[in-house]
Parts: C-alpha cells; structure tokens; sequence
C-alpha cells in the first residue's frame, strides 16, 4: 500500500484526530494511538457497542496499534520519546502549550529527529487570543459564522472533519517535501480557520458590499427553486440540488411552464412562483412517484433518506461503501479509491495492549 513503512504516533481524541489518522491507517501507515490512562479514548464508551468498542470508536480507529501511557510518569514519557524518536508523524490535539509543558512540543521532539513531521490540531490554533479557549464543532461554526446562515445544530461535524481532512493535506505535503530537503515540518491546525477558509461560496455579499447574507435569497441557503427541499405526498422529503440552466429547463419544460426558466437565472424572492409550482407538484405525488419522474430528466435530485436507507442505497452498496467485517459488523469503506495500491484497511478496533 501506498503509505506502507510510514510510522504515525497520534495522541488525538474524538473525532478530528482519529479521522485525520484513519486515513493514513488505511493506506498501510503503522499508527501508534496513545491514549490516556484510565478509560483510553472517551470514545471508546461513547454511544452504542456491537463488539469490543462502541461503534463511534471502531469506525474511527480501526488498523491503528493502541498503548496507554501516563506521561506524567517517568516510564510513560520515556516509551513517547521512543515512540517519536522513530516516526515520521506525530500528532496531537491538546490545546496549545500543553505539549510544551510536557517536553513534547514540536521544538524539542524534531530536534531530537529532525525528519519528523508534527501537526498539531486545535479549536483556534497555536498562537491568537482564543490559542488556550475550549471548543468542539458547534462552537467553532458558530464563531465561524455558518451558523448565522442556518440556524440549527449540524448534523455533519464541519469543523472537525475539515480541520481533519486539512491536517491529513498537510502532513502529506509536508512528506512529499521532506523527500527532497531531508527534513520534516510543523503544522498549525485551527478548527476556526479552515472554517473560515470554506467559506468563498458563502462570501459574495460581504466581500462585495459589506452585508450580510439574507440566507433566503442566496443561491445555496434558499434563494433557488432548484435548491431547496421539497415535501412530498406521503410525508417524505426530497431535493432539487442542480441551478444549471439546461437543469431548470428539462424540468420547467416537461411541466409545461417553460416561461418560468428566466426567473431563475439570478437566486431572490422573485423565485417564488417557480417554489410555489414545485411544491404543489411534489405535494401531489408520493416519494416514489416523484422520484420515478425524475428519473427521466436530466436533473439533479435526491430523496432525503434516513440512515438506514443512505446504508442501503443502491450506489453505495455498488461502490462497496458499506463493508463486512468476519463477525458480520458493518463498516464504511475508504473513499478515495486509487487503481494502484488501493487501500486494504484492517478492520479490527485497537486493543490496548500496553499500560502505564
């Protein structure tokens, strides 16, 4: 595999860290999670069980080596500088200057190996006024500002999964550079910044004119007719998520309304006649019937399937997105595919095997 003989330490918990981690286990890294003493990794006891571990843990954590170390212990803290001594990654997520305290921040351990690669992941960041604040998702989106254009808890950890999928860009740059120098690098997540930096699509009205967005008007909070969630007979949901014009016309053009097409060349209130006649249409037919109608469009469109049926659909279980493990537990699958070398991920959750 790709990333064979690559030697990760991870002292992350939750979800931002072990996702980060995750990939680099699947494509063949030997990660070593260090967890704390005690009860190891929270999420090892967060939400249900079909095994060993709960199933928030072993999705996130499969593949990787465990050890549990005290590292305000002389023993524990001489086993990490082992560990570091021999990696080509290390990772962390404490808040900035915790390491530091500790005699693992990034000065002191790449000077003891100059070729180590150390991302440190955190709410704010290592240097700023909120450097030592606490925060999980839902207090970054809202800092952010993306709460301000959907009110509402998140059901996708933004936050976590692109500080995640950042720091995972990172250290794989830093590796493609430290081929050519010799010498490792140090990387500075903030959950805060990479949610400010998703925003370019969101940012027109302020950039522009100093304003902000009215959700309700902008193409992808509500303003558009052809993106937005409709209801339908049966009590079921489903979306139009595609503003192209040819899109717009297919549609428009098969209910006979083609008259329409220009009012949604720009997103605004003025959309409403082209919602209203959606919405009557979608509220006269059940999920299926609108879905099979569709079908025969050229558009982009999508039921709003519960859990269970985003497991079942028909593409994901094609694409091999939903896998068995030989006790018959169910798993998700790597997502990015590669013809040479796929990823052949170990699907056992770590077992601590090592303790303070």
């Amino acid at each position: 595999m790709k990333l064979a003989g690559l030697r990760v330490v991870d002292l992350t918990l939750f979800l931002p860290g072990p996702y980060l981690t995750l990939q680099l286990a699947d494509h063949g890294a030997e990660v070593t999670k260090v967890e704390p003493p005690g009860e190891g990794d929270p999420t090892r006891n967060l939400g249900l069980s079909d095994g060993p571990s709960t199933v928030y843990f072993r999705l996130l954590n499969r593949g990787k080596r465990s050890v549990m170390l005290d590292l305000k212990s002389e023993a524990g803290r001489e086993k990490l500088y082992e560990l570091a001594d021999g990696a080509d990654v290390f990772v962390e997520s404490f808040r900035p200057g915790v390491m530091e305290r500790l005699g693992f921040g990034e000065a002191a351990l790449r000077k003891r190996n100059p070729r180590l690669v150390y991302c440190s992941m955190s709410a704010f960041g290592a240097a700023g006024p909120y450097r030592e604040r606490p925060a999980h998702d839902l207090a970054v989106e809202a800092l952010s500002g993306v709460l301000s254009l959907n009110p509402t808890i998140p059901a996708l950890p933004a936050s976590d999964l692109l500080a995640a999928l950042h720091g995972l860009a990172g250290i794989l740059m830093a590796l493609l550079r430290r081929e050519k120098t010799g010498r490792g690098d140090y990387i500075d997540i903030g959950m805060h910044d990479v949610t400010v930096a998703a925003l370019s699509n969101l940012l027109g009205p302020v950039l522009a004119e100093g304003r902000q967005p009215v959700p309700a008007h902008e193409r992808t909070t509500g303003g558009s007719a052809f993106y937005r969630i409709y209801d339908t007979a049966d009590g079921r949901r489903l979306v139009l998520g595609g503003q192209e014009s040819k899109f717009v016309r297919n549609l428009l053009g098969a209910l006979g309304r083609p008259e329409l097409a220009p009012l949604c060349e720009k997103p605004g209130p003025h959309q409403q006649p082209v919602m209203d006649l959606l919405a009557g249409f979608f509220r006269r037919k059940t999920l299926a019937e609108a879905l099979e109608y569709l079908s025969k469009l050229d558009v982009c469109y999508g039921p709003v399937n519960t859990l269970p049926e985003a497991l079942a659909d028909p593409n994901a279980l094609a694409r091999g997105m939903v896998v068995e493990d030989a006790a018959g537990r169910r798993h998700l699958a790597p997502p990015v595919r590669f013809k040479e070398e796929p990823a052949r991920p170990d699907y056992q959750e770590p077992i601590i095997r090592d303790r303070p």
